[in-house]
């Protein structure tokens, strides 16, 4: 795959130290833009990013059971309807900023000084009305990335901001100093689509196009730090693997089609990623390669200290997937594993905290990004 081609501003220094022991990692950072550290993250995403805006009765049908237990039994010890046992990549992410967990925008009151999670589980790239009109309705959640979009500009309103960063102190005051973090977006556009006459060039299409339109209307906005992440192998999925047919696998034991239509999906994205760098010069747009990432992990999964790369920790059904659709993770009829660090996937769909944490490290390594965060401080003193 393309290593995607990553670009820090002379305004950023992040500066990532891991201390590893046994499984257990810890890291501290410096971040600085042009006034200092960042202050604050304004998030954006589906599941993988949500901290909250989803509960039993809105998210997705297939697991809304996320506000029951043992959802958040590893790190919070209690359901935080976030789709893992525990922590995402965005609270790794805060954590290493030094800054709160972020809040989910629905059912959040106040100024929010270091920012809010606008990711909603099941949310899609392409417009909900697309859906309607192909009446691909069944079990899907309604927002979009639009949506989110039209919440964030209501976050703004709602602080005194209406307008760029330049256009008013409060606007700067929201905006500057932030991290504009766009986990992955698009999985379920292609997942509410199967088995219709809508063709994976359609959605590819469509979902980039409007993901494009998303980060434009930011970056139009004034904003000058962008965190961007493609999609990730999802034939690795237990879902992907219980209903593919057998002979459909490549060479990491996962769905082929649907890791070919993934891979396919984050190339075009890192393409059109470059096109935006060139046409904001002035700022930084960071993409993380989840695709590779996650892929390098499958390869040799031991070394990750996962020994369960396909089943599901929290489901039913038992062995080799341990996933059925009609009883997810927490519902009566499932149980979760007693060792989720052991496992990469949580429910089927979502991953565990353990893995989310390794996709942590390997994103601010700099591994999976590209110039290392490490030698952002090299190109400060020399900007």
């Amino acid at each position: 795959m393309v290593s995607p081609s990553t670009y820090f501003s002379s305004q950023i220094t992040l500066i990532a130290i891991f201390f590893f022991c046994s499984e257990n990692f810890a890291f501290t950072t410096t971040a600085h833009t042009s006034g200092g550290s960042f202050t604050k993250i304004y998030a954006f995403g589906d599941s993988f990013t949500d901290t909250g805006n989803t509960r039993s009765a809105s998210g997705p049908n297939g697991f809304r059971h996320v506000s029951n237990p043992p959802y958040g039994s590893t790190f919070f010890h209690h359901p935080t309807n976030r789709y893992s046992d525990g922590r995402l990549v965005i609270d790794f992410v805060a954590e290493t900023l030094s800054l709160p967990y972020l809040p989910p925008y629905l059912g959040h009151r106040g100024k929010a000084p270091h920012g809010i999670n606008f990711a909603v589980a099941g949310s899609t790239a392409i417009n909900h009305a697309f859906f309607v009109r192909n009446n691909l309705l069944f079990d899907m959640t309604p927002q979009s990335i639009q949506t989110q979009m039209i919440w964030f500009n209501k976050f703004l309103e709602s602080q005194g901001c209406r307008g760029a960063v330049s256009s008013s102190p409060e606007c700067k005051a929201v905006l500057d100093g932030a991290l504009i973090w766009v986990g992955e977006i698009g999985v379920n556009d292609y997942a509410y689509t199967v088995g219709s006459f809508v063709s994976s060039d359609i959605v590819r299409k469509l979902a980039i196009a409007s993901v494009t339109g998303f980060l434009q209307t930011l970056l139009k906005k004034g904003v000058k730090n962008i965190v961007v992440q493609g999609l990730p192998p999802t034939g690795c999925l237990p879902l992907a693997l219980a209903l593919a047919a057998v002979d459909d696998r490549d060479d990491l034991g996962c769905v082929k089609s649907a890791n070919n239509q993934s891979y396919t999906h984050t190339v075009v994205y890192q393409k059109t990623v470059e096109d935006l760098r060139k046409q904001f010069p002035d700022s930084v747009i960071t993409y993380l390669d989840y695709w590779n990432a996650y892929a390098m992990v499958m390869k040799n999964p031991e070394k990750y200290g996962f020994k369960e790369p396909f089943m599901a920790c929290c489901g039913s059904g038992g062995p080799p997937y341990n996933f059925d659709v009609f009883s997810t993770c927490g519902s009566a009829e499932a149980n979760a594993c007693p060792n989720p660090s052991q496992y990469i996937n949580w429910d089927g769909v979502h991953l565990t905290e353990a893995m989310y944490r390794v996709l942590s490290r390997m994103f601010l390594s700099g591994k999976f990004s590209h110039p290392p965060f490490v030698s952002l401080r090299g190109r400060k003193q020399h900007g």
